[in-house]
């Protein structure tokens, strides 16, 4: 008899009631939550001296691995990397067929296999041997191959699986992630690593935007900067704000010093006072001491400037006072800083 779909059993009246499904998933992380706690317990000095193997590596580390693990040590790589800890990671199956080229023997190899005794390791671990690098194994495995042939092990094993068989790899996978993070954790914490240090490896991250943009790396140049001399009329000023789609235009005097800032805000004062604006010179109605941004400033900081004072737009000068461009809190938000 063919398996039922969903909507069979449904249909049928003899589909899972949602309390046993909730039950199960939670029966799945609380198999999994023991599992940690059991890796965790397990921890001893060999996690040290592997982290101060790999803060000593002159090195790479390379991380390898077969199916399920193998992922593991794709994510641990990458995590690794994103801590600037140099780290790459090869199929074990692709190491079998030139990969092993990447392997010097200043590196570091980190070999995952929860039983250790993957095929693979037969051939790869004799290779890794004749080119030099430690080996370091995270394994639940301690009397594997793999175990044997490391110059580290690091303890994965776990009690069972979450998965209701007992065969699939769920708790496994989960200790050998959360070893590697550990691992990457104590050495970036070990070499001291800063948030701008993570920022720089991550510049199109939010954190990297953050930390390292500056204001004159999102403000308006060019011809995107609307200026105008203090001669001009309002109504000069104006057309130029919306030529270059401003909401405000900047007043500039020989070498572009800074005079003031003429905004849609200021219009709308200005015609109440006086309907004949648009034909008076713009220095009588500009705001000649407008909220100004130094070139030095972070964007971040830019735009709790502007937040706090309420205003949308301000111009971006140099330490002379002339200007280099105009900063819209949109573009703070379309670059990420919020």
């Amino acid at each position: 008899m063919p398996d039922l779909t969903a909507a069979d059993r449904l249909a049928a009246g003899t589909d899972t009631d949602d309390h046993i499904l909730v039950a199960w998933a939670r029966e799945v992380l609380d198999t999994e939550i023991a599992g940690l706690f059991s890796v965790r317990d397990a921890l001893d000095s060999r996690i040290a001296q592997a982290a101060r193997m790999i803060d000593g590596c002159c090195g790479k580390i390379v991380f390898t691995g077969m199916g399920k693990a193998g992922i593991i040590a794709q994510k641990a790589a990458a995590t690794f990397a994103s801590l600037g800890i140099s780290s790459v990671w090869i199929h074990l199956a692709d190491a079998l067929h030139g990969d092993l080229g990447r392997v010097e023997a200043r590196d570091i190899v980190i070999i995952l296999s929860y039983s250790g005794a993957t095929d693979e390791l037969h051939t790869v671990l004799p290779t890794v041997r004749l080119i030099g690098a430690p080996i370091i194994a995270i394994t639940g495995n301690p009397e594997s191959l793999l175990a044997g042939a490391a110059d580290l092990v690091l303890d994965a094993a776990i009690p069972r699986e979450a998965c209701s068989l007992g065969i699939a790899p769920t708790t496994s996978t989960t200790a050998m992630l959360a070893l590697c993070d550990a691992l990457a954790v104590i050495v970036a914490r070990s070499r001291g690593i800063t948030a701008e240090l993570f920022a720089r490896y991550h510049p199109h991250g939010s954190l990297g935007r953050r930390i390292l943009l500056r204001a004159v790396d999102c403000m308006r140049t060019g011809e995107r900067c609307p200026v105008v001399g203090p001669e001009a009329t309002v109504g000069d000023a104006i057309l130029e704000a919306t030529r270059t789609r401003n909401g405000a235009c900047l007043i500039a005097g020989g070498d572009r010093a800074l005079l003031g800032i003429f905004t849609d805000g200021d219009l709308r004062r200005g015609l109440q006072r006086h309907p004949g604006l648009l034909s008076q010179p713009i220095r009588d109605w500009m705001t000649s001491k407008p909220i100004v941004i130094p070139d030095t400033m972070m964007a971040v900081e830019a735009l709790e400037l502007l937040k706090n004072r309420q205003v949308d737009e301000a111009p971006v000068i140099d330490t002379n006072g002339r200007i280099l461009g105009l900063l819209d809190i949109q573009d703070l938000v379309a670059r990420g800083i919020f």
